[in-house]
């Protein structure tokens, strides 16, 4: 019994609990499921995640979005007043004589101006670089180009007229901002 080594002997490192290792080992010896990868119909053309554009419109996107950062936010008068004013964040323009902000004095919000515009090229894109274009009919997807512009589904569309304008979109090849169905890309 001399020969035993006594377990009151602080320990170096302390173990995990149990459970924890459990766990780890069981991950471990279970091999993961192979998936199958889907075969995609060939009627289907696959749409762009971005817009085709000429260099000199992908840099002034990138412009934009440097200058849309850069951008104030742009206040109205009594905002912080009254909830009626400030709740929408919507413009505009002071109009009153005796105006502290329409006078520009430097402790109010700033003013809407032209110097504050984005680059006309690229005014009205999406980021990704696509011009919007509203659709309510599949006649109307088809006369758009998915190289440059995308869909964006009309709101008082109903949700049986949305799911064949997306399918339309899908065979066609066309980008659609706002659709119901994520593909297994987009997910």
């Amino acid at each position: 019994m001399a020969d035993e080594p006594t377990e009151s002997a602080s320990p170096a490192t302390p173990s995990p609990p149990a459970k924890r290792r459990r766990r780890a080992s069981a991950k471990s010896d279970t091999p993961e499921p192979k998936v199958p990868a889907k075969k995609e119909s060939t009627d289907e053309v696959r749409a762009p995640r971005r817009a085709t554009l000429a260099v000199d419109r992908r840099r002034l996107l990138t412009l934009r979005r440097a200058l849309d950062k850069k951008r104030p936010i742009f206040g109205r008068t009594a905002a912080n007043r009254y909830w009626r004013i400030g709740r929408d964040g919507a413009w505009r323009r002071p109009r009153g004589l005796q105006s502290k902000q329409r006078r520009h004095y430097g402790y109010r919000s700033q003013i809407v101006s032209i110097g504050y515009r984005s680059p006309a090229a690229v005014r009205g894109l999406v980021p990704s670089g696509f011009r919007p274009i509203i659709v309510h009919t599949p006649k109307e997807i088809e006369g758009i180009d998915p190289a440059t512009e995308a869909a964006i589904i009309a709101r008082t569309v109903g949700t049986r007229r949305r799911l064949t304008l997306e399918e339309t979109a899908r065979k066609l090849g066309v980008h659609i901002l706002n659709p119901i169905v994520k593909s297994e890309r987009e997910a």
